[in-house]
C-alpha cells in the first residue's frame, strides 16, 4: 500500500533509539516542513482546483502534528533547535522533471513517497519504544500518515489523468531507495 521500493534497514531502528531527542526534533522539522510544502504548493498551483482543499487540509494536519511533536518535546525538557537537514528530501526531488504537468506529477508523487517512508519508520518507532507516551504518539499518527501518502498519489492522479502514475510511482520509489541507501546514518526519521 506505501509504494516503497524496500523496507528501512533494519539498523536504522537501533541507531534511532539511541539518539531518540535527535530523532524527535528532526520529526519535529519534518512535520513543519510538510506543512510548508503543501501551503508552497497552494501557491505555485492556484489554477489546479483539485489541489487546493485537499492540501490546505494536509497542511493543517501536518502543523497539527508538528504542535504535537513539540508537546513530546517540551515534556522530555528538550529545546526544539535547527538541525544540519539529511540530505534524503533535496536527493529525492532531483528526479522531478522539470516541466508541466509532469513536474507537478512528480513532486507530488515524491511527496507521497516522503509520506510512505515517514509512515513506516513511525510504526518501526511505535513497535520499539518502550516509553508508553511516545509510542502511543507514534501509533497515533500511522493513519494519517498512510492517508496522506495516498491522498498525494490521488492528487498525481488529479493533475495529469493520462499520465501512467503508477509506473512513474515505482520509477520514483525506486530512486527513494536508492538515495536512502546513499543517505548518511544520522538520527533522522529520513536518513
Amino acid at each position: 500500500m506505501l509504494n516503497l521500493s524496500t523496507p528501512t534497514d533494519p539498523g536504522w531502528i537501533s541507531r534511532a533509539l539511541v539518539d531518540l531527542d535527535e530523532v524527535l526534533i528532526d520529526h519535529a522539522h519534518c512535520e513543519k516542513k510538510a506543512a510548508s510544502t503543501a501551503v508552497s504548493l497552494l501557491f505555485r498551483y492556484p489554477h489546479r482546483r483539485p489541489l487546493l482543499e485537499p492540501l490546505a487540509a494536509l497542511a493543517r494536519e501536518e502543523l497539527e502534528h508538528f504542535e504535537r511533536v513539540l508537546h513530546h518535546l517540551d515534556r522530555r525538557g528538550i529545546d526544539f533547535r535547527r538541525q544540519v537537514p539529511s540530505p534524503y528530501a533535496g536527493e529525492l526531488m532531483k528526479a522531478i522533471r522539470p516541466t508541466e504537468p509532469d513536474r507537478a506529477v512528480d513532486t507530488l508523487l515524491c511527496l507521497a513517497l516522503i509520506e510512505a517512508r515517514s509512515c513506516e519508520r513511525m510504526k518501526l518507532l511505535a513497535e520499539a519504544l518502550e516509553e508508553r507516551d511516545l509510542a502511543e504518539l507514534y501509533t497515533s499518527l500511522l493513519a494519517s500518515e498512510a492517508r496522506h501518502h495516498q491522498t498525494y498519489v490521488d492528487l498525481a492522479r488529479a493533475v495529469d489523468p493520462t499520465a501512467d502514475v503508477r509506473s512513474r510511482l515505482r520509477e520514483l520509489a525506486d530512486h527513494e531507495a536508492a538515495v536512502l541507501a546513499a543517505s548518511p546514518p544520522m538520527p533522522r526519521m529520513h536518513a
